[in-house]
């Protein structure tokens, strides 16, 4: 007896009505990934086709990875086997040479050495992807397809009718919707786990198991835990007709979903849904008091002096004022607190413009025109052309056939092709405010949540208009808030979700509070300073005890009270922390907020980030974080409209094997040589070859190809050009249409069954027979006409590798001229397509069309078997021609991209759009190099993603023992891959595979998606991370990183509104970083190490004064010079050098990148510059206090009389503090003005203080101490001897150091300084030729295998939508 089959699989349907017969289930030996046993639609292993028993968690385990080996290697024996050769043989015969970029130049170019070259190829043909039969490259056809295979199986077992199968086929169709939902389980359960910190989320077991969500169990009524736990015999018993219905939406519980009374606010008022106010703020009047203080005593410094000011309250403690550090904290406190305020209230600014934005209401029988915070759930709005959405909506009805509309969503998904929504047939009649009126009902929908892609609920009708009926609703009816309505007039809808609420603020985190690295690294060094003040009072108050027990005898006169040696101990530690409290500069926090808030001035006052046609200057919304920007080593950015314009626009075309555009350089005019036409012709001499009845069939052919092979809809308006607007789902099928109008083939009407064209004057009207629609594995888009002549035509256009295949063998003279001109339009980084056409004779068609139809109505596989048809028709085609078109970059971003890349900046691109149009972008703004290697993951499964990422990881292991650059390396994976990519189990080999490349293209993401790969480097990697966006769908991400950047582009301003900071144009970025991050942190470093030094210096003296007075806890100085050394006297060089000192200027930071790279390694600021600062002013406190004191040992008078110890502070204070201004003299770059007011300045203020203050004092009784000395010491020699003295001393060991350092431990800036002061010639243009030469090499070596080809079409959809229109009618008003 044979034994049963472990695994079976549903083989696809043979294209004959009779769809039952011929669906069985059979032996699976090629893909054991279709077995229901672990097919991706059943979630759990214990759900088996055999038996009904459940599988112990063991047993699933052993099963799974069985099957996941099984499936491996099936599939490698499929990659290596099925087109007859081995894959690595079908491409390019020099895979390493083509990638290294050298392959033509000779070895003594190259370096390569023939003896490891065969070596190098085989480590690079493991990594290297590009040559791989992924998403953007097709193979062409070598035999049998699995889907042959299949097809086979399924007409040689089409009598195997079985109860088995019937159950089978029914557990398929019940779940089929899931293989298509973009957003599953994993991500969620990802979520989920990073929260936890634990493998809780992942079940019993440790390994990733994809659960439906409760949505997903819950799919077209379908429950998922009731019909898997149905027996296999009452399966199998049951006819497909007699399937039981699932429960209806929203049965059971209330809390399953939501009830929304259309256009009844009273009812809706007792669920109390959130309104539709949004903030993005980072405060509220009820929120900004313990946020900002917990925000502010984060900061250690402000912790401990509030611990000093408390305790200089204590009667008999402070040797000080009691207000000395209370008041400077308040008024640090206050100036933050109005620093924020600020800052924030601009973000409350703009959120109130958006709240404010106007909406229409159904109010009674008119629309009445209110604030989008005053919209409510269950209203119905009116939406008019190019407006925003103002929240969540259930579409009714449109201006459009069948209630359908166009929306844009880039600024949700990042996608800039338009997306079709259509509403309910039953409310698409709802055409006036009357009809509307008459609408009677509630929506059930699913609770809020963030998934973009899903829906679900029903509209139940109550009667009126409809009448009674419940009718189902899903993602086609629903516009998400932050989508534009475009190329539609008007729609109706109904508001489901509001304010937060909405899936677009779902997907958005509160605006979180960002600290800087400088800071934190500050932070701690505050500790450790705090350890040694309190050593240093530990000490003194030791001392104090000691020599108090040992001379007690001898001062009985101090009245030393008896037994109270542990409280006095105690008494005198809070006296010497008091003392020497200011080792921790009370001014610096102040200090650092103003020195952030003018650099942030600075940065919105540079006109060099001004962009002129947007009015719109560089914005700094916070700043925090303005050192951050000199320390990225990540930039995570998204590419429609931060990248790229979001505009395409036709450029260039190849017809017959000539060249036309529309703008043609004097050196590339089209001449004839040797009877071959060299060069380009412009756009209007096309017109003349039109007229040319020798030249003019291929080229009327082209442009009948672009005017009718197209899914457009055309809107007569008068300011559009021609009048005509095109409404395109894709934009680069609107550029075509576009460019067939400048050559006089204007499409201008279309019906159900037929389209009109003007060309050159002459109205013609085409009948569309049938439309092959593109996808993703098809690459291209075919239409089948009847022209006005009669004939038929099949009009196809696509990639060039899948129409190549698809060419005549005869009849094509174009092939290789063509193909030289699509190398040269990639080249330009323009994206292309291919043009090709068939007459059919009429038999043919006829035949042909009876497949179409079979085909289009099958129940099962149906797209697959278009597809199959549609290749019976595409083939044997004539070459006409190549298109070009740009995918209009922003100014300046391949220069911007090339030149952070060389400050030591990796570039990631997160972007909703293709795979394809990402990569084409990649390369045409130089993130993506000729001659890097391409790593593309798009894989389906968990273990197979683990399994790629290891390989290729452990393939780049083995090579770094070679000489191949490892750092020509791309990583890009798509969307479904990332989610697998981003669980616990992978997410390290996912980092660390991707920070081993120079660039990372993630494709097809969300924005949670983008969040979570920012919170993943920046959780595992220490770096600075910048994110770059500008719409809503970035702001998850740009509030993930450390620091936020938004553009203010076509996308709106949620973005700009969101970030820390906002420019007009990605190319602003170069000197964002480059010149003021640079600049920021270079500043803020030095002020911060003065900063600490000035007062260490200072107060370290304290301590020495302290074993003169018998640790008596007496101060040197006098109380309030303490408290003004650093309000008044040294306040003003920390100023000037954090905001007006220059390591080197911008045009030098700008032109050598590489100096970015000191701020990423932290060289300015860092613990060992702290602690050489910090002993660097413990030794110049040595010197000032001993050499000061032995200078004035003797300090009698000419009179006899002794100076005193006040006449002694006095003179050490002012060598202590003239020292520190010297200090601040050598280490400062470049003087200003305000440098020499703030350094000279500030000793000429001591000066001045002094006797004003020595006068004033005594009298208000404020300070008596300095009552008569300003004669005695002005009038002393040894006062500015010692001054002199002291200061130069001091400052002769600095300068040596300086000297050193700079001539024989020479930095990189050093050599940059000395060119930048001397104006020494730059060679490296030089070297720029020659590596513009080896570009040209690597250039055309990437163009044998890809060239150019993207395509941004809808996929699915399109052929229904255009039988629908009809532009001859009139649309309705809709009032």
């Amino acid at each position: 007896m044979n034994r049963q089959p472990d695994h079976f699989f549903l083989t696809a349907y043979s294209g004959d009505d009779d769809s039952q017969q011929n669906l069985v289930m059979s032996p699976d030996t090629e893909n054991p990934r279709r077995s229901y046993l672990h097919s991706p639609l059943v979630d759990d292993d214990s759900v088996s086709v055999h038996s009904t028993k459940p599988r112990r968690p063991a047993q699933q385990l052993s099963l799974r990875r069985t099957a996941e080996r099984e499936d491996r290697a099936r599939r490698e024996e499929v990659r290596s086997g099925l087109y007859g050769e081995p894959l690595q043989e079908t491409d390019n015969e020099d895979d390493y040479d083509t990638h290294s970029g050298f392959g033509d130049l000779p070895n003594k170019y190259t370096g390569h050495d023939p003896s490891v070259e065969l070596e190098h190829q085989r480590i690079m043909e493991k990594i290297d992807d590009s040559h791989l039969d992924r998403e953007y490259v097709s193979r062409p056809s070598r035999g049998p397809t699995i889907y042959q295979r299949m097809q086979f199986m399924d007409e040689a077992e089409n009598d195997n009718d079985t109860p088995l199968r019937r159950a089978s086929l029914r557990l398929k169709r019940q779940l089929s919707k899931r293989r298509q939902d973009p957003v599953d389980g994993t991500l969620r359960r990802s979520l989920l786990a990073q929260e936890s910190g634990s493998s809780d989320a992942y079940g019993d077991s440790n390994i990733p198991m994809q659960s439906m969500s409760a949505n997903d169990r819950n799919i077209d009524g379908y429950d998922g835990a009731a019909s898997m736990s149905m027996s296999m015999s009452n399966l199998g018993n049951q006819t497909d007709e007699q399937e039981p219905p699932g429960p209806a939406f929203g049965s059971g519980s209330g809390d399953n979903f939501r009830t929304v009374h259309i256009g009844n606010r009273e009812s809706n008022a007792q669920y109390k849904y959130k309104h539709n106010r949004v903030s993005t703020a980072k405060y509220n009047l009820l929120t900004f008091l313990p946020k900002f203080l917990f925000e502010q005593f984060s900061k250690y410094a402000n912790v401990f002096f509030l611990f000093t000011g408390c305790i200089q309250q204590i009667s008999g403690v402070s040797p000080t004022s009691r207000w000395t550090t209370i008041v400077p904290l308040a008024v640090v406190l206050a100036a933050t607190a109005m620093k924020e305020l600020a800052e924030d209230l601009k973000r409350h600014r703009s959120d109130s413009e958006m709240n404010k934005s106007s909406a229409r209401v159904l109010i009674g029988m008119s629309f009445v025109d209110k604030s989008w915070r005053d919209v409510e759930v269950g209203d119905i709005v009116r939406v008019e052309n190019k407006e925003a959405i103002p929240a969540d909506l259930v579409l009714l009805s449109s201006s459009e056939p069948e209630g359908m509309c166009y929306i844009e969503t880039s600024n949700l998904d990042g996608e800039t092709n338009l997306k079709v929504k259509q509403g309910l047939p039953e409310t698409a009649k709802l055409l006036t405010p009357a009809d509307l009126q008459d609408l009677r009902g509630h929506l059930k929908t699913e609770l809020p949540n963030d998934s973009l892609y899903t829906f679900e609920g029903t509209l139940v009708s109550e009667g009126g208009r409809i009448g009674f009926k419940e009718l189902s609703l899903d993602p086609t009816q629903v516009l998400l808030r932050g989508a534009i309505l475009r190329n539609t007039d008007w729609i109706y809808a109904v508001v489901v979700f509001t304010g937060h609420e909405t899936k677009l603020m779902r997907n958005a985190t509160a605006a979180p509070i960002k600290r800087t690295s400088v800071e934190k690294t500050t932070n701690r060094q505050i500790i450790f300073l705090f350890i040694i003040l309190v050593l240093l009072a530990v000490l003194s108050a030791l001392g104090s005890q000691i020599l108090t027990s040992r001379n007690r005898s001898q001062l009985q006169y101090l009245y030393l009270p008896e037994g109270e040696g542990a409280k006095t101990f105690v008494k005198n530690i809070l006296t010497f922390i008091i003392l020497y409290n200011n080792l921790i500069p009370i001014s610096l926090i102040v200090t650092m907020e103003v020195v952030k808030f003018q650099q942030a001035q600075l940065i919105n006052a540079d006109m060099d980030m001004y962009d002129e046609n947007a009015d719109t200057p560089a914005l700094a919304r916070t700043s925090s974080l303005v050192e951050e920007l000199g320390q990225v080593e990540y930039i995570f950015s998204d590419k429609t409209g931060t990248l790229t314009c979001n505009i395409m626009e036709f450029r260039q075309c190849s017809v017959g094997g000539v060249m036309y555009s529309d703008v043609v350089e004097a050196g590339k005019r089209a001449r004839v040589v040797n009877g071959e036409v060299i060069g380009q012709y412009d756009f209007n001499q096309l017109e003349d070859h039109l007229k040319d009845t020798e030249n003019n069939a291929l080229v009327f052919e082209f442009f009948q190809l672009l005017a009718t092979c197209h899914t457009v809809i055309p809107e007569h308006q008068e300011a559009a050009p021609n009048g005509i607007e095109y409404q395109a789902s894709s934009p680069d099928e609107g550029a075509l249409v576009k460019g067939a109008a400048l050559a006089k083939f204007v499409f201008h009407t279309r019906k159900p069954r037929s389209i009109s064209v003007n060309v050159m004057g002459v109205d013609k009207e085409y009948e569309v027979l049938n439309i092959n629609e593109f996808n993703s594995t098809r690459k291209r888009m075919s239409a089948v006409l009847r022209c006005p002549d009669g004939s038929i035509k099949l009009y196809c256009k696509g990639a060039d590798t899948v129409i190549l295949e698809r060419l005549s063998e005869s009849n094509n003279p174009y092939v290789q001229t063509t193909l030289r001109h699509l190398e040269e339009y990639a080249t330009e980084g323009l994206r292309t397509l291919c043009i090709a056409m068939r007459d059919i004779n009429e038999e043919e068609y006829r035949k042909w069309s009876v497949m179409h139809a079979k085909a289009s109505t099958t129940l099962t596989n149906r797209q697959q078997e278009l597809d199959r048809v549609a290749e019976l028709i595409e083939r044997d085609l004539m070459l006409l021609g190549a298109t070009a078109i740009e995918d209009k970059l922003q100014d300046g971003v391949p220069q911007t991209i090339y030149t952070l890349a060389q400050a030591g900046i990796k570039i990631w691109v997160l972007t909703g759009d293709r795979q394809e149009t990402a990569i084409n972008i990649g390369y045409s703004c130089k993130l993506i190099q000729e001659d890097f290697s391409l790593i593309i993951c798009n894989e389906t499964t968990h273990w197979e993603t683990k399994e790629f990422l290891q390989k290729k990881l452990d393939a780049i292991r083995e090579g770094h023992g070679s000489n191949i650059d490892f750092d020509s390396l791309a990583l890009i994976i798509d969307g479904r891959s990332l989610d697998f990519a981003l669980e616990k189990d992978i997410e390290m080999l996912f980092l660390e595979l991707a920070t081993l490349c120079k660039a990372v293209i993630c494709c097809r993401v969300s924005p949670l998606q983008k969040a979570l790969v920012v919170k993943l480097v920046k959780r595992r990697r220490k770096a600075i991370l910048l994110a770059i966006g500008d719409g809503a769908n970035d702001v998850s991400m740009i509030q993930a990183a450390h620091v936020g950047v938004g553009i203010s582009g076509q996308e709106g301003l949620q973005a700009a509104r969101s970030a820390d900071f906002a420019i007009a144009q990605f190319r602003y970025l170069r000197k964002l970083l480059l010149v003021h991050g640079a600049w920021s942190y270079h500043r803020l470093s030095k002020m911060i190490l003065f900063s600490f030094y000035k007062n260490i210096t200072l107060y370290i003296t304290q301590f020495w004064f302290a074993f003169f007075n018998v640790f008596s806890g007496q101060t040197v100085y006098e109380s309030w010079s303490i408290t003004f050394y650093t309000v008044f006297f040294t306040v003003m060089p920390p100023f000037a050098i954090g905001v007006f000192d220059q390591f080197l200027n911008a045009r030098s930071l700008d032109r050598y990148p590489e100096m970015y790279k000191m701020g990423q390694k932290g060289v300015f600021f860092n613990v060992k510059a702290f602690w050489g600062w910090a002993i660097n002013a413990f030794y110049h406190s040595l010197i000032l206090f001993f050499l000061g004191t032995i200078i004035l040992f003797i300090d009698t008078e000419n009179d006899g009389l002794v100076s005193g110890q006040w006449v002694y502070g006095v003179i050490i204070y002012t060598s202590v503090l003239t020292t520190v201004l010297l200090k601040a003299a050598l280490i400062t770059n470049m003087w200003t003005k305000w440098t020499v007011l703030a350094i000279p300045g500030s000793l000429l203020l001591w000066f001045a203080f002094l006797p004003v203050y020595a006068v004033i004092a005594p009298k208000f009784r404020t300070s008596t101490e300095y009552e008569g000395i300003v004669g005695h010491v002005y009038s002393n020699p040894k006062f500015w001897l010692t001054v002199v003295l002291l200061s130069v001393l001091c400052m002769v060991r600095d300068y040596g150091y300086k000297y050193l350092k700079r001539m024989y431990f020479t930095k990189p800036y050093h050599i940059v300084q000395e060119i930048q002061k001397f104006n020494i010639p730059d060679y490296r243009p030089r070297m720029e030729r020659f590596k513009k030469a080896v570009h040209k090499v690597r250039l055309l070596q990437r163009l044998r295998r890809t060239r150019g080809y993207a395509f941004s079409q809808n996929e699915g959809g399109q052929e229904k939508l255009i039988r629908a229109y009809d532009t001859t009618m009139q649309k309705p008003s809709g009032y």
